[in-house]
């Protein structure tokens, strides 16, 4: 210890290594927890659901891309509608 620093401080320092060690290894801990149901998840899921789900996923993407594609092209319309509206009203001025 020092003898330089207030005991207080001496106090913090130490109890602040502590809090920092222990985040450390809870945060080491959650990660190995999070491998390990990876690993136990990828072998209890079968196949053909893995297959089911990637033709779902692709189903679900075709349509959401449709759907933008859609909402695109309509405000596309809209702007350009506004557009030559007010350019109309600057001619006119």
């Amino acid at each position: 210890m020092d003898d330089e620093k207030p005991i207080t401080a001496q106090v913090m320092e130490t109890m602040t290594a502590a809090v920092e060690a222990t985040k450390d290894a809870a945060v080491a801990a959650v990660k190995k927890v999070k491998k390990a149901a990876k690993k136990v998840a990828k072998k209890a899921t079968p196949k053909k659901a893995k297959k089911a789900s990637k033709k779902k996923a692709k189903k679900a993407a075709k349509k959401s891309s449709k759907k933008a594609a859609k909402k695109s092209v309509k405000k596309a319309a809209k702007k350009t509608a506004k557009k030559a509206a007010t350019k109309k009203k600057k001619t006119k001025r």
